[in-house]
């Protein structure tokens, strides 16, 4: 009980999503690329791209907020 509580501020909940999203993003893309298939980008790995950019957008709106407690 007499422990300071710990609580992430809106930019590194910004950040963290950024990274999240980024490395989604950098994952599906080698993944199509180690597989050999540049070519025929699926629907699943669009749904999966736009979802990774979105996490991005989402970090991206959080940053400015600063060090308020998320």
């Amino acid at each position: 009980m007499g422990e300071k509580d710990w609580i992430i501020s809106k930019r590194a909940l910004g950040v963290l999503f950024m990274l999240a999203g980024a490395l989604a993003a950098a994952g599906i893309l080698l993944l199509d690329r180690l597989r050999g298939g540049a070519a025929d980008f699926g629907p699943s790995q669009q749904l999966g791209l736009a979802g990774a950019v979105a996490l991005v957008i989402v970090g991206l709106t959080l940053l400015p907020l600063g060090d308020r407690p998320a």
